[in-house]
């Protein structure tokens, strides 16, 4: 799925509005409807609406959103912010709409003091100011925005929160929502965690804008959702064996990091790679072999760390880092990978490490390999910035310096490409961020990367499947509870929900749909 810009959003209207055909305020209607009806299957009828609008045309889409609730039997107020002297035509025609039907209160505020007391359970929706905004509020506006902020009541922000930029870093005085829903696709302001505080839980459905444009819009950011996942997935034939789904090697764990190596073995399994080898210090031999009998073992002739590898081009995968260590003779072991490596290796954890501490190594990690840093990594690798906006353009930045694929782990990981492109994933949950998640995550790229999925597909295809069974196992244990492991446990549940109904309509589609994202 495309994550369009302001401007982009704008257009795609404009190209609605012009070959649909249908006027600007059926429109606004339409996106009234499409939250109303997501507003009825997730509140209740018991509780009172009261609507915040502007006067451009998000608060247009407030007041039909009025309408719609108090059509359906909702409690509805409406407060109409008067401190714009621009009112959009189709705010006029909502407006006049409203009055006509008298079928809610409508109050107008100058000042916060104009705002009444609400009960606690009463629901505010947000639809002041909507996502063209490009500098910060300020005169009265500011103090309504705090008064809003400072309420206990739930809060739902229409489009976009009141306050906040879509496009750029936000300053000034943002309203507080619990829930955003926008119109079409998530806004890019989203996916990034500074805005958390103001976004809350984002939400979004289709309101029917023109398909045509969307599609041959030019676009660099993307939400990898369950459609996206389903085009890269590979079915296999009936006549399968291990021979065909690629031989891994993984390079990791060091005495007291064995645990690392274990995760990621053990995914890469699960992901579906037909070998797997896992190279450790000669201390790690009976564990490997007892906690993963499916797996190969070698031995580094060290007894602690990892200090020569050999063969690399025998095998279709490779991954290092997960509980590697930094010593210096295991920083020799990666520069020797990196320079005789010709096919594209996973990189995570102390190989990240290493990497930050000799920045003039990074020429030699082979052309389309997967970076997998958490912030912390990201930030020694390639230095601070001062917003998540910033570190998101840096992350693109270096992904196509290096020509390598970034995956920047988070809520929303976000994969950058050599091209300049961005992926936000769509699954995962807070349970994830325990200690070993990242090794699992490892284990299913080089697992995927084994069994011939090009670095995009595997960064994509990895990532989702990764978010995914971390839902299942949070379900299913609490988020509280879940460990790395239990994510691994839950990959075949993650799998089955990739598997096609139509067989024959899904190898036709995988042929060509999946270009069509990248």
């Amino acid at each position: 799925m495309k994550i369009l810009s302001t401007l982009q959003i704008r257009e795609a209207d404009q190209s609605t509005i012009a070959n649909e055909p249908i006027s600007s305020f059926e429109l606004v209607q339409r996106a009234a409807q499409v939250f109303g009806q997501w507003y009825e299957e997730r509140f209740g009828r018991d509780k009172a609406v009261n609507i915040f609008c502007g006067k451009g045309n998000n608060g247009g889409d407030g007041l039909m959103i009025a309408d719609y609730l108090a059509t359906h039997g909702y409690s509805v107020e409406i407060f109409i912010i008067e401190l714009f002297d621009h009112q959009s035509p189709e705010f006029k025609l909502a407006l006049e709409l409203i009055l006509s039907k008298n079928i809610c209160p409508v109050h107008l505020i100058s000042s916060d003091d104009d705002i009444p007391v609400f009960e606690n359970d009463e629901i505010l929706i947000d639809a002041i100011l909507g996502s063209g905004l490009n500098k910060p509020i300020g005169g009265e506006l500011v103090a309504i925005f705090k008064f809003i902020n400072q309420l206990c009541n739930l809060v739902i922000s229409v489009d976009v929160p009141s306050g906040l930029f879509s496009d750029t870093a936000t300053y000034g005085e943002v309203i507080h929502a619990d829930h955003s829903f926008s119109f079409e696709m998530p806004r890019l302001a989203f996916l990034l965690p500074d805005n958390f505080p103001y976004v809350g839980s984002f939400h979004f459905r289709s309101i029917g804008l023109d398909p045509n444009f969307i599609k041959n819009v030019p676009c660099s950011n993307f939400y990898v959702d369950e459609t996206m996942a389903k085009t890269i997935f590979k079915v296999r034939p009936k006549f399968s064996h291990k021979g065909m789904f690629g031989h891994a090697l993984l390079v990791m764990g060091s005495h007291g990091k064995l645990g690392a190596a274990i995760l990621a073995t053990k995914s890469c399994l699960k992901t579906g790679a037909g070998l797997v080898t896992v190279h450790v210090p000669s201390c790690g031999f009976q564990v490997m072999q007892q906690a993963i009998p499916e797996a190969m073992v070698t031995l580094d002739e060290d007894e602690f760390i990892v200090t020569k590898v050999y063969e690399l081009q025998k095998y279709n995968a490779v991954a290092v880092g997960c509980g590697l260590s930094t010593k210096n003779k295991t920083r020799n072991a990666l520069c020797y990978i990196l320079k005789n490596m010709n096919n594209p290796t996973v990189l995570d954890a102390d190989a990240l490490n290493i990497l930050a501490q000799s920045p003039d190594w990074m020429e030699y990690i082979p052309k389309n390999s997967i970076l997998t840093p958490h912030p912390k990594e990201f930030e020694r690798m390639f230095g601070k910035t001062n917003t998540s906006f910033d570190r998101f353009h840096l992350l693109r930045e270096k992904a196509m310096e290096l020509d390598v694929f970034i995956i920047l782990k988070g809520a929303n990981s976000c994969i950058a490409t050599p091209d300049g492109n961005c992926y936000f994933n769509s699954t995962g949950n807070p349970g994830m961020g325990t200690a070993g998640s990242g090794d699992v995550l490892t284990g299913i790229l080089a697992g995927l990367l084994a069994q011939e999925y090009s670095p995009l597909e595997s960064c994509i295809l990895g990532v989702y499947l990764h978010g995914l069974a971390g839902d299942f196992a949070a379900e299913a244990k609490s988020q509280e509870s879940l460990m790395a492991g239990d994510i691994s446990e839950y990959l075949g549940e993650a799998y089955k929900t990739l598997y096609p109904t139509d067989m024959k309509t899904h190898r036709q589609n995988q042929r060509f749909a999946f270009k069509n994202y990248a």
